[in-house]
């Protein structure tokens, strides 16, 4: 029987504590919060979308960075045993839109709930408000982990431990960062840490103007010059500082390579299921019913209220000139303008609202079949403390039940 100290009580922390109790193991989780899970908790605007219901190749798919690194990880646990996992211990779950999986109750206090019961039919210790200070370690060239110091001088000898202590993003959970100072401290490679999931601040005064207004059904494409970084149909947001929603959430994922050069140009299809002829068409005909009325006054039926003075704002025809006035040129700019609403993308806003973290653990020195450190041996990393992240619908949190059921098994 091992002596196993996992810090962070996260879902990876939470998930390598019950798999390595599992094992027979004696385990004791550290928790520098007054409880546990409290990340988890606000997940999925606080529904807590517990992972994806699809085939581990889908999965693979939806991961941004070092995907490869993941194969063990996801076949291991997969989306199929997480579901599996939760209902076994009394959660019911369902499937939304997307392949989405969430708690029956849309509350993820249940998921949160759910992990404790485990845990405490397993006689985990847990130890609340106790923040990790330094990992020791003994041995000479060949390092191996001994145990944890705690910030009020307390110490837990451990023949293994796992750091599970997630990334920055939302640091009023706790996330404080100490994951990458241990790794740091133990000669570990720590990769610039940057928000990611993460809506984006626009150059453009107007859009607060704009502020709550949901557009749905729309494409966005965003680029770096002439480079065409990402392009997708669905929803989006504007907020009084720029725009957000599920498009913009992914987008920041996937353009976060090229943050050092921005901004970048943004335009919005409003209006994608038309072509520039067809819309054009339509135009046409609302103007010939609405022909002895003010440009200002005819488009109620193509836009929502509060994106009309916007439009015309930006668009080449005056607001007060009758539509049976508007040349065919003007009408032309007008369909261009729809097609390419345009926004610029001034910068990335920042960990407060970022749902997860880019960079951290270089994932080279970390054994993939295993979770176990490669520099140091007993020392196991899981969940948002290493490079990796995914897209939205509950992808991230399949990495951090699948990472830390891999760092649990194999002790």
């Amino acid at each position: 029987m091992d002596r196993v100290i996992i810090i962070g009580g996260g879902a990876a922390g939470m998930m390598a504590a019950i798999r390595a109790a599992g094992n027979g193991n004696r385990v004791t989780l550290l928790e520098q919060n007054e409880k546990l899970g409290k990340k988890l908790y606000i997940t999925g605007k606080g529904r807590c979308n517990i992972t994806n219901d699809c085939d581990t190749e889908d999965l693979l798919k939806h991961v941004i960075r070092n995907s490869k690194f993941l194969y063990s990880a996801f076949y291991s646990f997969d989306s199929r045993q997480v579901m599996d996992f939760f209902e076994q211990h009394g959660l019911a779950i369902k499937t939304e839109r997307g392949g989405r999986v969430f708690p029956q109750s849309d509350h993820s206090s249940d998921v949160i709930r759910t992990l404790q019961n485990v845990m405490k039919q397993q006689k985990i210790d847990i130890q609340l408000h106790a923040k990790a200070a330094d990992i020791l370690i003994e041995g000479g060239d060949k390092k191996k982990v001994a145990g944890v110091r705690l910030a009020d001088g307390r110490t837990f000898a451990a023949d293994n431990i796992i750091i599970a202590t997630g990334g920055c993003s939302y640091p009023s959970t706790g996330a404080t960062g100490d994951g990458y100072r241990f790794a740091k401290s133990l000669g570990h490679t720590v990769l610039e840490q940057q928000p990611s999931l993460v809506p984006f601040e626009t150059a453009e005064d107007w859009v607060r103007d704009l502020q709550g207004l949901s557009l749905k059904n729309v494409t966005v494409r965003i680029k770096q010059g002439q480079k065409l970084l990402f392009e997708d149909f669905g929803e989006m947001l504007f907020t009084h500082y720029g725009v957000s929603g599920p498009l913009l959430i992914s987008a920041s994922s996937i353009v976060g390579d090229y943050r050092n050069g921005m901004p970048f140009s943004m335009e919005i299809d409003l209006k994608p299921a038309l072509s520039e002829e067809q819309l054009d068409k339509r135009i046409l005909r609302d103007f010939e019913e609405n022909q002895n009325r003010q440009f200002k006054n005819a488009l109620s039926k193509l836009f929502p209220a509060k994106l009309i003075p916007v439009i015309i704002r930006l668009s080449s025809v005056g607001a007060e000139e009758k539509v049976n006035a508007i040349t065919k040129e003007k009408r032309a700019m007008f369909v261009h303008l729809i097609k390419h609403f345009p926004l610029t993308l001034q910068r990335f806003r920042g960990f407060d609202e970022a749902i997860i973290t880019r960079g951290g653990v270089c994932i080279k020195e970390v054994n993939p079949s295993t979770m176990e450190s490669k520099l140091v041996s007993g020392l196991y990393f899981a969940g948002e403390v290493l490079d990796l992240d995914a897209l939205t619908g509950g992808f991230n949190l399949q990495i951090a039940w699948s990472t830390g059921y891999l760092a649990g098994d194999n002790i």
